[in-house]
């Protein structure tokens, strides 16, 4: 029978047929060949259902070598999956949804499976039916709209048979290694199963997001999101594991915005407050979690250019510690200029008015508003010194580069250059910063006391570049008036 043939066949006929022909032989490696070979020919989503639909039959119906002849089936399928849902152009709601449906009979199938099995063949089952699931609901949180009631239940279903393989939450969001987990199931082959897994690692962070989006979700798995938020607050190295976990939602271009604004909510809420004395000990191991920190860095450089700066303000404005806002503001500064640098707009076609270019999403007057909350902090009066030193020297070095960049390519995104914001600028952030300075450094200079050459040391690097910038602004001035 050809595989067009099959292809088109209506799903309670084949599933007969592909029943009496397992009757006969080990029908798995042949049924899943024919899935994948139709799903080359065509990514119609209405053509996938029928052979999957059968194969969820089979795999109750096997007799001997249950693991093996999963394991077989699993990475097809997969791919089939992903290429209806991520690839393909022409199907629908209607259409994808019938294709999870029958992908998550087929994960019921295989935990059928697994209650059969006991000792390393269960052990072996469960872990490939857990990165099953967990592809899975990353392709249907990608490809099914979020508000649809049917990929709610979807996702529901898909949560309770991941609790069934031991994926619990904060395993998932701390402990979970996918390429050892597919070193168990697919030993020395587990490179050549990569790709159909590529997802799971974004599988992992949305088994806790759906959690926190559905209640149901959690109720179902037996999760306690309350307790986690708890505990990844007040442990360091878990917290940190947690945003190397969570950041590949924020990286998943297909996803709905919703599910990566539950995402942030969720960051924001364990790291409120975190940066403090906890870190403070003076034989603090860093090393053992820096590799977790840069992970988490690495999260802002695999946002969508769109969304960056937002995430990237949102950070700013929930932090508390000095660094690390100066670290944020730095990568401000470090992607409008990468911008600058990559935009033909500004070489060939500069534009003086306050508009945003597309190409272009960090030149906006919200940048300004940046460098504002740190000048002029939403509490009144200027930012407190020393404390806020390091994140007061980067919104001067950013305020300088804007208002630098902006004269030299005759280009006002920002706003920079307009009289009002200039006069602003010197008023209300560069006038009282200089006072403040100036009293911090003539109240200490004289003083020999530790605390007194820390502060002088801490402020010295400050002051040149609050002075450019007032002499910047100087200019500006004096040239909008001639």
């Amino acid at each position: 029978m050809s595989s067009c043939l099959i292809a088109r066949v209506e799903g309670g006929y084949l599933s007969e047929i592909m029943l009496y022909m397992y009757s006969l032989v080990d029908y798995v490696p042949v049924l899943v060949t024919t899935i994948g070979y139709s799903s080359n020919m065509t990514k119609a989503a209405s053509y996938i259902v029928p052979p999957l639909s059968g194969l969820s039959k089979v795999f109750t119906s096997i007799k001997r070598r249950h693991f093996e002849q999963v394991q077989v089936a699993v990475p097809i399928i997969l791919n089939v999956l992903k290429a209806v849902a991520l690839d393909s152009d022409d199907a629908d709601d209607a259409e994808l949804e019938s294709v999870f449906h029958r992908a998550v009979g087929i994960a019921n199938s295989i935990y059928e499976v697994c209650n059969k099995l006991d000792g390393v063949s269960n052990e072996k089952l469960r872990a490939l039916l857990g990165l099953y699931v967990l592809q899975c609901l990353a392709l249907l949180s990608a490809s099914i709209s979020y508000k649809d009631s049917t990929c709610h239940l979807l996702v529901l279903e898909l949560s309770q048979i991941s609790s069934y393989c031991g994926l619990t939450y904060m395993s998932l969001l701390t402990a979970f290694d996918v390429e050892t987990v597919v070193g168990f199931v697919f030993g020395e082959d587990k490179d050549a199963h990569m790709s159909c897994l590529s997802h799971v690692k974004h599988g992992v962070a949305l088994s806790v997001v759906w959690g926190l989006v559905s209640e149901e979700v959690a109720h179902a798995t037996k999760e306690s999101l309350v307790a986690i938020k708890d505990d990844l607050h007040n442990n360091q190295t878990k917290r940190w594991q947690a945003i190397g976990t969570l950041k590949h939602v924020l990286s998943f271009v297909n996803l709905p915005w919703e599910l990566k604004k539950h995402t942030i909510n969720f960051l924001l809420c364990i790291t409120d407050g975190c940066v403090s004395g906890e870190y403070l000990g003076e034989h603090s191991e860093w090393s053992s979690y820096m590799p977790n920190i840069f992970t988490a860095l690495q999260v802002l450089t695999d946002i969508p250019d769109t969304r960056r700066f937002d995430i990237l303000k949102a950070l700013i404005t929930n932090t508390d510690s000095s660094s690390m806002i100066a670290i944020f503001i730095d990568i401000v500064r470090r992607e409008m200029h990468m911008e600058v640098c990559n935009s033909t707009s500004v070489k060939e076609a500069p534009d003086s008015n306050n508009e945003t270019h597309p190409d272009m999403p960090f030149w906006t007057p919200s940048v300004l508003e940046l460098v504002e909350l740190v000048l002029r902090p939403p509490r009144g009066g200027p930012p407190s010194l020393p404390d806020a030193s390091d994140a007061v020297l980067s919104a001067l070095n950013l305020y300088r580069f804007v208002l630098m960049t902006e004269s030299t390519g005759k280009t006002n995104r920002t706003g920079v250059l307009s009289r009002s914001n200039l006069v602003k600028a010197y008023n209300e952030w560069l006038l009282p910063l200089r006072t403040l300075v100036s009293g911090i450094m003539t109240e200490n200079k004289n003083d020999y006391d530790q605390l007194a050459v820390d502060t002088v040391c801490t402020l010295n690097p400050l002051e040149p570049v609050l002075y450019r910038c007032i002499e910047l602004v100087e200019e500006k001035l004096k040239q909008s008036t001639t």
